[in-house]
Order: C-alpha cells, then structure tokens, then sequence
C-alpha cells in the first residue's frame, strides 16, 4: 500500500459507526524467524483491543528461485465471520482480496449488512461493491 493506517484512529472510527463488538486483525507471521518486521504491529494491536488472529507462513525458493511465502489466513477469516453474524447487524471487512465474495452473500443471507473497505488498486471481496451492503475505496498518495 502507500499509505499508512492509523489503527487507533480506525478503532476509533469503527466504534462511532455504532456498537463495537471485536475488531480482528489477521496477518501471517513466518514461522522460523526470530525477528518478524511485522512483530511490532502484531504486538501494538493485541495491546490495544484488537482481537489478533495469527498463522505461520512457510517461506520457500520455487523451481525458477523466486523466493515465496506459502499461508493463508482465509478460512480463519470466514470462521469467525460466519460465527458472529449471529450476533451482530452489520460487519466491516477491511481486504482486497476477491475470494470473500461468497462469504459476503452467506453472511448477508443471514440479514446481516457487509461494508468493504478496499483500496482503489486492489480487487475487492465482494467483486467491485455489487454484492456489499455498502462500500469504501481509499486512496494511496
């Protein structure tokens, strides 16, 4: 991204929108690594009311010796999704990651109103805000 998240400022402004149950954050973290650049953050988060979901990612050399990271976060994500759609009328997803769409119609089946959060350069889960309740694109500067 080129821009920088304020996550206090977004805790903040997540709670005003009404009654915040629990805000998630999921990341991956290598695993095998005695210091993580994202470590920090991770840490930050937990300490100030975020409710943090991690997994370890496994790093790996492919066979042209491009160096990839291998994890995902995705079906820990819809897990806690569908269990709190139970429980609240409106979730806000923060991603830009396409795959979420149907996770999106199931949790609206239930009554529940989705808000995506996306960056203009990234492919929203909800395929470009036809399937969200209602939608916000951010900027990069």
């Amino acid at each position: 991204m080129d821009f920088d998240i304020d996550y206090r400022l977004l805790l903040k402004w997540t709670a005003a929108q009404g009654r915040l149950v629990r805000a998630f954050y999921y990341t991956l973290l290598m695993e095998d690594q005695d210091y993580s650049p994202i470590r920090p953050l991770v840490d930050w988060l937990d300490y100030n009311g975020y409710t943090m979901v991690t997994k370890p990612a496994r790093e790996y050399t492919d066979s042209q010796g491009r160096r990839k990271v291998k994890g995902s976060i995705d079906v820990e994500l819809a897990i806690d999704m569908m269990e709190i759609a139970d429980n609240v009328d409106h979730i806000m997803i923060f991603s830009g990651d396409g795959d979420f769409r149907r996770l999106i119609e199931a949790v609206q089946r239930k009554g529940v109103r989705v808000t995506v959060v996306s960056t203009i350069k990234s492919s929203p889960p909800d395929g470009g805000g036809r399937t969200a309740s209602s939608g916000r694109s951010f900027h990069g500067s």
